[in-house]
Formats: structure tokens, sequence, C-alpha cells
């Protein structure tokens, strides 16, 4: 007998890494797919899913300017309950850490509906670093009854936290899955600026800064130090695609936008975003997702927060941890892009994040979870 999923969403990263997941499960038998997206971030969500042609059965349609983290909350609660009611999935389908997916499992919970956590396990274990994602990641781990790590240190995080083993499985990340499906070595940009630039001759930092918990000092430090890098490296060019939050396009116009090395452009949809991260040198960047997806294009990431939750591309090499403080961001910058042999042994690093497979193994898992087939997947082992 077909199962009913619902998959609830409502950011461009949480659409990016559930859009090739999503397209199989429509394409299965097995499967009946809903797709509710609370619109959380609306313009760059209905990019991906453009790109992805994903169609939305349900729109909460919840963003509004400057929206605080409880308004955020309630809207959805209000406003997914009632569809809940109506459709009683057999299963919730939510990924990673944002308040979409805190609240959604929360409300699935509320109505009694199974839950299935995407990028299960990933823990910093300071509840507000990062905030509010490492507690919406933790309070959906309590509540999901399915998760899909992408890890086997995943794993083990949820193990210690009494998740029953059965119910954990490893798969690698869904969004070296997408990611890989959209690189092409011949994409041409539209962007006027990126279609211009000498990737080849120049070196080209791609930052990205939007987190909640850098807003403020850390943020300016982290302009200042981009701005010391121009300074001191000639031939840098820094692409920095600003977050739509007007407090960052407010400081970024101020402190950065008089350099002729440092290019404010508008954020670029997935497709051109993830070709621009396949031609640049480096990335700096306090992005979660960033740092799974960096790494399998071959380029070194800057971790701009003082913890991560994926302390496997520190491990291995793909990433390096420098913090929001100005004089660490200017002098590992300067490293990588003035030695090469640190640069080449962060950049040849295995990523261990996933080998393009994970859809696979989750549709094997929900399969073995539905007894549509009596043989649980084995785990991805990085």
């Amino acid at each position: 007998m077909q199962k009913k999923i619902m998959a609830v969403f409502g950011t461009r990263p949480e659409a990016i890494k559930m859009a090739p997941l999503l397209k199989a499960l429509k394409e299965n038998e097995n499967y009946k797919l809903v797709i509710t997206v609370t619109a959380q971030h609306r313009e760059m969500l209905d990019q991906v899913m453009e790109l992805f042609k994903l169609e939305a059965d349900y729109d909460l349609d919840i963003m509004q300017d400057r929206q605080t983290l409880s308004g955020l909350s309630a809207r959805i609660i209000n406003k997914l309950d009632g569809i809940l009611s109506q459709e009683k999935p057999d299963l919730l389908l939510v990924h990673g850490d944002t308040s979409s997916t805190f609240i959604g499992a929360l409300t699935a919970f509320y109505n009694q509906i199974d839950i299935a956590h995407v990028e299960a396990g990933l823990r910093t274990h300071n509840k507000y670093s990062p905030f509010p994602e490492e507690m919406n990641r933790q309070l959906t781990g309590v509540l999901a009854d399915l998760n899909f790590a992408p890890t086997s240190k995943a794993k083990a995080n949820l193990m210690l936290e009494n998740t029953a083993e059965d119910r954990i499985f490893v798969t690698g990340n869904t969004v070296i899955d997408a990611l890989l499906s959209v690189v092409d070595e011949n994409y041409q940009f539209e962007n006027q600026l990126l279609k211009k630039m000498d990737f080849a001759e120049k070196k080209v930092i791609l930052l990205t800064a939007h987190r909640r918990e850098n807003l403020g000092q850390p943020m300016e430090n982290i302009f200042r130090a981009v701005r010391e890098l121009t300074a001191e490296i000639s031939d840098l060019e820094v692409i920095f695609p600003v977050h739509l939050n007007p407090v960052i396009r407010e400081l970024s116009k101020k402190m950065l936008a008089d350099n002729n090395q440092i290019h404010l452009i508008e954020p670029l949809d997935y497709l051109p975003f993830a070709n621009l991260m396949a031609r640049v040198d480096l990335v700096l960047t306090d992005s979660g997702g960033i740092q799974e997806e960096a790494p399998s294009l071959g380029k070194p990431v800057l971790v701009l927060r003082d913890t991560t939750e994926r302390p496997e591309a520190v491990e291995a090499g793909t990433v390096l941890k420098v913090g929001t403080e100005y004089n660490d961001i200017c002098q590992q910058t300067y490293k990588l892009l003035t030695d090469s042999s640190e640069y080449n042994k962060h950049a040849a690093a295995v990523n261990p994040y996933g080998d393009g497979q994970a859809v696979v193994r989750i549709i094997k898992a929900m399969d073995f979870n539905f007894e549509f087939s009596q043989e649980r997947p084995e785990d991805f082992n990085q």
C-alpha cells in the first residue's frame, strides 16, 4: 500500500538538500509525496524550487520583514496544523536545523505523525552557537522517529543522546547529490561581473556571511579582515553575494562598497552559486552547508564561526575553523593564498560528507521502515 510522505521546509539550503530526495520520491511508486513550504525565506526558496522543477502543494507564505523567531514559529504552527490534520501523512520529512524544521516536527508530534529527520545528529553542544540552529537540530532529534545521519560521527552523537541505533541510518549528505547534479565546467554566468572575472589569473575568494550570532562586531571584524587582505594581495578579488538581511546589506555597503577588489553582488541562484564555488580558489563562510559542498569541488573552506557542527571536515582538513577575530582571519587566509603547499594539502583532502548516493540510501531506509524491503541498507562509510 502506497505511503504518504509530507516534506516540510522553508529555506534555500533546505530546498537544495531536499531536492534530489523529493525528485526520487516523486518517481517512486511506493510513495505519494506532498510538499509543504513555509517560505521562511521567500525569494531564495522560489529560485531553488524552479531550478529543480519542484512545485509546492501547500505554501504557508509566512515570511515577514525583520521577522522574530517567536512570530515565525507561531505562524508555522497555526498554518501547518490544519494541513497535517487534513492530509494525515504517514511520515513527515524535515531537514537540518531551521526553525521550519523544528516547528514542523513539533506540529507533526502534536498530530501524532511520525517524523524523519534528514541530516540528523550534527552537534556543537553549545546551545547558542549557531543560534537558533543548534537547538532546532537537537530538539528535532528528540522528536524524530527516523534519523538519516550524514556521517558516523553524527550517528555517534545521536546514540549518546539515547537514540535507538536501529532508528539511525548513516547515509552521507544529500547536498553532495544536489551539487554534483548542477556543476558544469562549461557553465556560462549571466552576471556580467562573474562572466568577465579572470579566475585563471586572479586569486579569487568567495565570501558568504549571514549568521545571527555574527551580526555586530564579528561581522565588522570579517569585513575589516577582507579589506586588509585586498591591501596585502594585489591580485586578490573577493566576491560577496550579500544576504538579503538589511543589517548585513547596510554594513557591507558601508565597509566594503568603496573597494574595487571587493565585489558586492546580489544573492545568486543555486545554479550559478554552485558553479561559482567550482571556479574560486578559497571560500570564507559562516554557512553550514558550504562546509560540505566546497570540499567536493576541491576548494578549502575557512569557517567564520567559533563553533562548527561539522567537525568531520575539520578533522579531514577540508575545513579550517578560524572564528571571527580580525587577526586570525587575516593570517589564515593569507597563508592559504600565498603558500601553495599549505593550500594543496587542504584542497586535496577527501570530503567526508558523501559520494553522491545519499538519496539512494535514504529511499532504501524508508523502504525498510515501511516493510517494502526486508533488507536494511548498508551505512555510508566515509
